[in-house]
């Protein structure tokens, strides 16, 4: 099975970091990791302080933030409904996702990141997971059109 181990280059839509607008929860975001950081707040007040940040100011604002008490449980869902989203919401996007095919995604990096990626051949890779189970998803949905 090939492997797609890094989210850059040819394939860093895949990366929250990439430039595309997420509608979620009826507020739009400039990208899905805007949108995640924005989810570790429980009011709506709070999460549209996201909607004009980068990916790196969002991330930094996410880390100085006080978490809703629910986040440990929460936070696969969440990012699992807004990753559907981003490639839902954009069909270039989606048939990206879509043509990576049967390839493992591993988000492979640098910053020790071991939850939501792999560093140095350690982590659980649930964004990659994710990201695979999306592909799946749009996979039946076109298997059924």
């Amino acid at each position: 099975m090939n492997k797609i181990e890094r989210f850059d280059g040819d394939f860093d839509f895949l990366s929250n970091f990439f430039p595309a607008d997420v509608r979620f929860e009826g507020i739009l975001y400039p990208s899905s990791e805007a949108a995640f950081q924005a989810q570790k707040c429980f009011k709506n007040d709070d999460k549209l302080q996201f909607t004009h940040l980068t990916p790196s100011q969002a991330k930094r604002l996410g880390r100085k933030i006080y978490l809703r008490p629910d986040w440990e449980n929460i936070k696969v869902d969440m990012m699992t409904r807004i990753v559907r989203a981003k490639f839902t919401q954009h069909e270039v996007l989606g048939n990206l996702l879509y043509r990576t095919g049967e390839s493992e995604l591993i988000e492979g990096n640098t910053w020790n990141d071991t939850f939501w990626g792999v560093c140095n051949g350690v982590g659980e890779n649930h964004l990659g997971k994710i990201l695979m189970q999306i592909r799946d998803e749009l996979k039946e949905a076109r298997k059924n059109a």
